[in-house]
């Protein structure tokens, strides 16, 4: 039986090394890579239901054609797709430009070869793309800013933590590789600290929870450092030699006691200060802080309060220290691995028009002029499901000519589309993929025939190109012909700038990238533009118009919420990832409904009281946005005031988040905001 070894490629911390087994052209069994030492100890359920995913009954095998009179599906060959693309790209270019067409891609899948698309576009005279992300660009932003670069120390360093305080991160679900460095540094003694209005699985072996109103974790980590810094329980000499604006930082947070904190956070005085103990009496400390905390719209001003604990603590550059957010160290192919290259340019490109924000993707698009938005072109994304504002989405996808949709399944973006084209899995074309919790670098390699007539995104770009009139010379390290030997071949290319990469080398097992660090910043060298960590920015200010110094200014939510007399939705909406899912990714699954397979709203039991609610009720959830139907699951570990359902479900299974969310970009990185949400729960009787 063939056996090959190949990686992950989705939105994950792990990307997971993995051995699959083939027979007879069938995935048979999927083993973990033990060569991999981020993810040495199994294979998710996610990963095990790719044997599932490959084959389902419902994967999309033949291009379709939406039937304007009924509103399904047909299915047409290849040739009348390429025919419907390339008449409505010259139509809408001679007509309006090529600007007039959107270019959308998310993060379903990661790989070299998704550099493509924006590739053909550019061959074909530009489009219009997005600017910001859905995910972790205000972290990214904020660590930019402090540190000089996105990296940390690698993934079992945490081990060795005398402290751990995971910051509005649930690793038992988010991150399950993680887990066991973790559960090795508690048994050797270290702390853990769990900070979150839930209480999550990851918080069962913490020693403190501190659960506060949603948005408001950057008080508390101001008041913990006034504690410290009081207490005179700094690292006086990595102050001194490697911290740009402590004095200005000492002066500024003297406006932030324990007692404020703790008022606007809903936090108990003495769970801060005993946070600030900790903080003041052990290490070495590492913070892991989460995705989801980081859209809020102060959050860019939040993920830097929590770096300046580790930097006036001296936390940073040392063995089971530091921070942990983003590991870039494995980007070396593109501009990923710096932040900016979410942003909009400051220099214009004359072909791509990079106006739309993904924070308000709806918005945008309708309001596009000059040219507007006629075209959508949709590959690697869900944003029906997954952007802000559900109800914006649909209207301004259902607003232009023609919109193709390239998936494996039905989602609900696919389901509005004119035109869908099956799409690849992980295992029918060789790609290289990076990573952004280790530092391993890896192929994902071919191992199956696509079934029916499935065709990866490049190949359904070269022959369109090739329709188009381009020859070979002008596809040449742009787009790779059709065959593996052709893609392989453009890999190469990608690879062969680093000594000791290659496709050969990939196969045998993950490489960690040229010049990654185990501990960074180890050499206390920061690529800030002073040298030094910068709790005082300028670049902060100047360009993101926020406080140089990292500041706490309370989102309206949380404002609204302590003042009864306003509360118009009086419950924080929380919609949190889960263990089994990827976003809106795999519940479609029977390997993976059997475990969650409806919608539900996770609910305090005296919110619930207080609305006549019982577990298992029916209940509406709403705001001025939308409403949901949800049946109650009562949770006595979620913070009273707090509701939440995760992210993720389609339309069709009845929970789509984004109905209620709304569109509204972070304090930097044009993060979306989308967490900043209040609800209101009734009863259906």
């Amino acid at each position: 039986m063939p056996v090959y070894t190949t990686a992950c490629p989705r939105n994950c911390y792990s990307t997971c090394s993995m051995r699959v087994f083939v027979h007879n052209g069938r995935l048979r069994m999927i083993e973990p890579v033990a060569d991999n030492a981020a993810t040495p100890h199994g294979i998710c359920l996610k990963g095990l239901s790719y044997i599932e995913r490959v084959s389902a009954r419902n994967r999309l095998l033949y291009p379709l054609r939406r039937l304007p009179e009924s509103g399904g599906f047909e299915r047409i060959s290849w040739e009348t797709a390429y025919d419907l693309i390339l008449q409505n790209l010259q139509l809408i270019k001679e007509n309006y430009g090529p600007q007039a067409i959107l270019f959308y891609s998310a993060s379903g899948t990661k790989g070299l070869l998704n550099r493509v698309g924006l590739n053909f576009w550019r061959l074909f005279g530009g489009c219009t793309t997005t600017y910001g992300d859905l995910c972790w660009p205000a972290g990214l932003e904020a660590t930019r800013l402090t540190l000089g670069d996105n990296t940390h120390n690698a993934p079992w360093d945490i081990a060795r933590a005398a402290l751990i305080i995971l910051w509005g991160k649930n690793p038992a679900e988010t991150n399950v590789h993680q887990m066991p460095f973790i559960e090795q540094a508690v048994e050797n003694g270290s702390r853990l600290v769990v900070i979150d209005p839930r209480r999550t699985q990851s918080a069962e072996q913490a020693d403190l929870l501190i659960q506060p109103r949603p948005g408001t974790d950057g008080i508390i980590a101001l008041a913990c450092a006034r504690y410290l810094i009081e207490h005179n329980k700094i690292d006086h000499e990595f102050v001194r030699d490697h911290i740009k604006g402590f004095e200005e930082f000492a002066q500024h947070v003297k406006s932030y006691t324990i007692e404020d904190a703790a008022r606007i956070s809903g936090v108990p005085p003495d769970q801060i200060e005993t946070l600030a103990c900790y903080l003041r009496d052990i290490k070495p400390v590492t913070i892991n802080a989460g995705y989801g905390m980081q859209r809020y719209r102060n959050s860019g001003q939040t993920i830097r309060t929590l770096i300046a604990l580790l930097a006036i603590t001296g936390n940073i550059g040392k063995p089971g220290a530091g921070w942990v957010f983003a590991n870039l160290q494995s980007h070396i192919f593109d501009r990923i691995k710096d932040p900016l290259a979410f942003y909009p340019p400051e220099k214009p490109d004359d072909k791509i028009r990079i106006s739309v924000s993904t924070a308000n993707l709806g918005q945008d698009i309708l309001a596009a002029k000059n040219p507007p938005i006629k075209m959508i072109w949709v590959e690697r994304g869900n944003p029906v499901t997954q952007n802000p504002e559900t109800h914006k989405v649909l209207a301004a996808f259902k607003s232009v000519d023609f919109c193709v949709v390239i998936e494996q399944f039905m989602t609900d973006t696919a389901n509005i589309a004119d035109l869908v084209l099956p799409a690849k899995t992980m295992f029918e074309q060789t790609d290289v993929i990076t990573a952004y919790w280790h530092s391993y670098i890896q192929i994902k390699q071919k191992v199956i025939e696509p079934p029916g007539e499935v065709k990866p995104e490049s190949e359904i770009y070269y022959q369109l190109a090739r329709c188009l009139g381009f020859s070979e010379s002008d596809l040449e390290d742009l787009i790779p012909g059709p065959s593996e030997a052709e893609v392989e071949a453009y890999l190469e290319k990608q690879l062969k700038l680093f000594p000791g990469l290659s496709l050969d080398r990939l196969r045998q097992g993950p490489v960690l990238a040229p010049g990654s660090r185990e501990i960074a910043f180890d050499d206390l060298k920061f690529p800030t533009p002073s040298g030094k960590i910068e709790l005082f920015s300028d670049e902060a200010h100047y360009r993101w118009k926020v406080s140089a110094l990292p500041d706490y200014t309370e989102p309206a939510q949380s404002i609204m919420h302590r003042d009864k007399n306003k509360r118009n939705y009086p419950l924080y909406f929380m919609t949190p990832n889960t263990k089994n899912r990827i976003h809106s990714q795999f519940n479609n699954l029977r390997l993976i409904k059997q475990f969650n397979d409806t919608p539900s709203i996770s609910m305090h039991p005296y919110d619930a009281r207080d609305r006549n609610l019982r577990n298992g009720d029916l209940a509406r959830v709403f705001n001025d946005r939308g409403e949901l139907r949800l049946p109650v699951k009562l949770n006595f570990g979620i913070r009273q005031g707090c509701v939440a359902v995760t992210n993720g479900w389609w339309i069709s299974q009845g929970g789509t988040v984004n109905f209620l969310s709304i569109g509204m970009e972070t304090d930097m990185g044009y993060g979306a905001a989308f967490h900043e949400n209040s609800v209101e729960v009734e009863s259906i009787r």
